[in-house]
């Protein structure tokens, strides 16, 4: 869950619909920049449902006692996040091999830089074997040069997705979460310095440079907690029984 917090509660939003916007990030994607395939169908793909092993666990959102907030994707009990990380992996597997594989290497890369648990530490060396398997299942043979490319890309998108999610629509840079502040990490041919973002209005977003086909709008799906139903429902119901709502961003 993307949590961001207010005095009177929570913006929720669910990590497979942030994973949705990423996909639709993909498929706007400049075409003469990243030709059309069925790879490339696949990888988009890919980036659309990279995120559907949290779509069990925000049914059931969960409460941090020690943070008197809800859990976010970021502090989520380890066992449950690792076990869902491996199901969402196998069920993307099962219907595109590639898509699986590429799901993989985001997952992995989270612990990249974090290993000294021996229960990431795990996570990360399998996944390398679950990478090796799943690309040998294919038909056809990847270049590394493009796997590399699409991987980059879903994680551009997946970054792109929760800049505009956990941020509050219009902040300025100095109120922006830090991970984006300075920009987007991932490089491609048309932007071998990265894209930088930066909110325009409460309702648009530019990128330097630009790297979609043209202007375009996506739908941002929210539910609005209150703490007040929280303390008198509990978490999980005052999730569900809350109004889903809407806001918009444009991309130019």
């Amino acid at each position: 869950m993307i949590v961001r917090e207010y005095k009177e509660g929570f913006v929720m939003i669910r990590q497979h619909d942030h994973a949705l916007i990423s996909g639709e990030m993909a498929r706007q994607w400049k075409n003469d920049f990243l030709l059309t395939s069925r790879i490339r169908s696949e990888a988009d793909w890919a980036v659309e449902v990279h995120d559907r092993a949290w779509i069990p666990l925000d049914e059931k959102p969960l409460w941090n006692k020690e943070k008197g907030r809800p859990f976010t994707f970021v502090d989520y009990p380890l066992e449950e996040k690792l076990a869902a990380y491996r199901s969402g992996i196998e069920k993307t597997a099962e219907q595109s091999p590639y898509a699986g594989a590429l799901t993989s290497m985001h997952y992995q890369s989270f612990f990249e830089n974090d290993r000294d648990d021996p229960r990431t530490a795990e996570f990360y060396e399998e996944q390398k074997e679950v990478q090796e398997k799943l690309l040998n299942e294919m038909k056809v043979e990847v270049p590394a040069e493009l796997r590399h490319l699409h991987f980059e890309r879903l994680q551009f998108c997946d970054n792109l997705s929760l800049y505009i999610c956990m941020n509050e629509p219009g902040a300025s840079k100095e109120n922006e979460v830090p991970w984006f502040r300075d920009g987007f990490p991932q490089k491609f041919d048309i932007a071998p310095g990265g894209i930088y973002p930066e909110w325009k209005n409460e309702a648009a977003v530019l990128l330097t440079p630009f790297p979609f086909a043209e202007e375009w709008t996506v739908s941002v799906p929210y539910r609005f907690v209150t703490k007040e139903k929280i303390d008198e429902a509990g978490l999980e119901r005052a999730y569900h029984e809350a109004e889903e709502k809407n806001y918009f961003v444009t991309f130019d």
